[in-house]
């Protein structure tokens, strides 16, 4: 991996959804108010995945604090992966959802990720880090996200 440093990384996807019905993966706790916690919780997949691959996922994956607040339009969090002592130790990185409400039942959402000094996450959220089990990054939480809102079903693990 190389340790170049990542200004940012924007991903955009139409789905056939309203912008209320966002969400990925475990539960979250969040505080909307500017300054409030952020938390993302493993959920028990994450852990029992985890564990297979013979890592110890906490109960807290992300941890941040919330910058910005306009639901359902715009999010914007400090976000620190804490799943890996690696990635954790890399601080906080900058997170926005912008989510657009278009014709015909559409929502455009914009995720916008300042890596700055963080290459690990950069490499991991690219899909590109070099860990055994570690997923598609962005990519693939977006497909999957598209895929559970316009089916009802995520994807097979």
């Amino acid at each position: 991996m190389n340790d170049r440093t990542i200004a940012a990384q924007v991903y955009r996807v139409y789905i056939r959804s309203t912008a209320q019905r966002y969400g990925y993966g475990g539960r979250s706790e969040l505080d909307l108010r500017p300054g409030g916690a952020y938390r993302g919780l493993a959920s028990e997949e994450m852990k029992q995945a985890g564990g297979a691959r013979g890592v110890q996922v906490p109960d807290v994956a992300v941890d941040g604090t919330v910058v910005d607040a306009d639901p359902p339009r715009k999010l914007t969090l400090s976000f620190r992966m804490l799943m890996d002592p690696a990635l954790a130790a890399e601080g906080f990185t900058r997170l926005t959802y912008e989510i657009e409400e278009l014709r015909d039942g559409v929502a455009k959402l914009t995720v916008t990720h300042e890596l700055e000094n963080a290459p690990k996450l950069a490499a991991l959220l690219s899909g590109t880090w070099e860990g055994e089990g570690a997923g598609g990054g962005w990519s693939w939480v977006l497909s999957e996200l598209k895929t559970l809102l316009e089916t009802g079903k995520p994807f097979p693990r």
